[in-house]
């Protein structure tokens, strides 16, 4: 039997391109499609085809119903829902981001979990707050870390906490960073009572932050609002202001009443 060349020498760029050609075809029917026919929409030589398809049945971009045959899978749902939450959070918080920031001249970013990391979506900011912005749209950073991030994991469970911090060893990035277990549950604590999270020169020196969180119309802990400032600059009095816009921002996604 002849071995298909692709097997073994097609560049990585290319199969990426053949992967998303057989996700296209899969997605033009409801039903589930044999690998002949896959094969022959495509072009791609069936043991090709079946190759790259096995691999996105390996993380559920693909089913298999039965031997031979290919659909959609529920990771793409998954994920779509996933982009659908973070586009609808967005779209509610740019514009209460954006008054919020004219307020109080400091940048206001909207994050969301994702893991381990909190990463950031959007942000309301101009060169007149005096402050450098260095986590982009798109950055990361460790959910102890920051404002937002203490939000999320003091809304998990103690047990979740204990496993998050033995997964990261809880490392930190500055002489303020929080490092210890017993240190980090105290915190958590203090934002389950007050509804509001810090990060004290934490992830960065120079840099302190204020967050609130936005909940969807399950009461969900969706995203976090936060204000960030040089440290000798952040003012008490936007607490409020910032607990104010997050509520209204979850009031727009179908949350009534937030905390």
């Amino acid at each position: 039997m002849k071995k298909d060349p692709a097997l073994t020498s097609t560049p990585t760029i290319q199969v990426i391109e053949r992967m998303f050609t057989l996700i296209d075809v899969l997605a033009s029917r409801e039903e589930a499609i044999s690998l002949k026919e896959i094969s022959q929409k495509t072009g791609l030589h069936p043991s090709t085809a079946h190759r790259i398809l096995n691999d996105l049945a390996s993380g559920r971009f693909v089913d298999r119903p039965e031997a031979g045959s290919y659909r959609l899978g529920i990771r793409l749902l998954e994920l779509g829902n996933l982009v659908k939450g973070r586009l609808n959070v967005r779209d509610a918080a740019l514009t209460p981001m954006r008054e919020l920031h004219k307020l109080i001249q400091q940048p206001v970013n909207l994050s969301m979990r994702q893991g381990d990391e909190i990463v950031y979506i959007e942000r309301a900011y101009s060169e007149r707050s005096g402050m450098q912005v260095v986590r982009a749209i798109g950055g990361r950073a460790p959910l102890h870390l920051t404002s937002v991030g203490k939000l999320f994991l003091a809304a998990d469970d103690p047990l979740r906490v204990r496993s998050y911090a033995a997964r990261t060893g809880l490392s930190g990035q500055t002489r303020n960073s929080i490092t210890q277990l017993q240190v980090l549950e105290r915190e958590l604590t203090r934002v389950k009572q007050s509804g509001f999270a810090r990060d004290n020169e934490e992830l960065e020196l120079g840099v302190r932050c204020i967050a609130a969180g936005i909940y969807d119309d399950q009461g969900k802990l969706l995203a976090g609002l936060s204000i960030s400032a040089p440290a000798d600059r952040l003012d008490e009095s936007w607490l409020p202001k910032l607990q104010e816009t997050a509520k209204a921002i979850s009031s727009t996604l179908g949350y009534p009443s937030a905390p």
